[in-house]
């Protein structure tokens, strides 16, 4: 699975939290996201749309993001949680094991390592191996 391929997954999956997805899918949806962030990021920076706030000595400071980035992340934060779910199911996990994000650090690096590491081989109890038809 490519890079368009695996965007357009995502995007047609909108909201489709059954299913298995592949590491392929995860990590190229993740990399269309970095990447529009940083885009997002430099948009709302030449246009002027950073939010601030007022700092102690009465300036005013950017938050550090603004109204296009966080249109841009309201429009992915349900593709990208579904296929996190998906990815998840893809290990035999339960999609709830997404919370694990709740714990600093060690919860983060527990689902990282989980989505570098290959699906379970065949089907499980979320539906057949995406690698199956590929391997066949």
């Amino acid at each position: 699975m490519g890079f368009a391929a695996a965007v357009k997954t995502c995007f047609s999956n909108y909201v489709t939290f059954s299913g298995r997805a592949r590491r392929a899918e995860y990590w190229w949806f993740a990399l269309f996201n970095t990447i529009c962030a940083i885009v997002t990021h430099i948009l709302d920076w030449l246009v002027g749309t950073n939010f601030t706030r007022p700092t102690p000595d009465g300036g005013v400071a950017s938050t550090g993001f603004g109204i296009i980035y966080a249109i841009f992340a309201l429009a992915v934060f349900l593709p990208a949680l579904s296929v996190l779910v998906r990815r998840l199911h893809d290990r035999d996990r339960s999609g709830w094991w997404f919370w694990l994000y709740l714990i600093p650090i060690v919860g983060a690096i527990w689902l990282l390592v989980w989505m570098c590491l290959r699906g379970t081989q065949g089907d499980n109890r979320y539906g057949p191996d995406p690698l199956a038809n590929r391997m066949a």
